[in-house]
């Protein structure tokens, strides 16, 4: 009669231990699934389950470095519309240092065409003497 007892307490936890590791399953998945990104705490206050469990059960820790895996692939909504805005304003910036760098060259070929007259006047300045 008491080992009776004993399989239906093991039964038991073995039953609730089914249900965790689900909980955990699906709250992984729902996260995955609205794009937010899967963290640990996040997934402590879905389920209510400890921060231990979803590191020392094998399962639910695969799964979870599974999904995080998988986010990692993936770009964030933001992350692409901020790689956006920096891909437009590199793109002005460049431009920018092209026209630039065509100022500063005709800025020098004027600057050697200037010293080259002002040796010139230099010059016919001291034959004047």
């Amino acid at each position: 009669m008491n080992m009776n007892k004993y399989d239906n307490m093991i039964a038991a936890n073995r039953e609730r231990s089914i249900e965790k590791i689900t909980s955990a399953k699906i709250a992984i998945r729902r996260l995955m699934e609205d794009g937010e990104r899967i963290s640990v705490p996040k997934l402590i206050k879905l389920t209510g389950l400890s921060r231990g469990f979803f590191y020392k059960n094998a399962e639910v820790r695969k799964e979870l470095e599974d999904a995080i895996q998988q986010q990692a692939g993936t770009v964030n909504p933001r992350r692409k519309i901020l790689d956006q805005a920096m891909d437009s304003r590199i793109e002005q910036l460049q431009s920018q240092l092209a026209q630039l760098q065509r100022e500063n060259a005709e800025l020098k070929k004027e600057n050697a065409k200037l010293h080259k007259a002002l040796g010139k006047k230099n010059l016919n300045l001291i034959k004047s003497l």
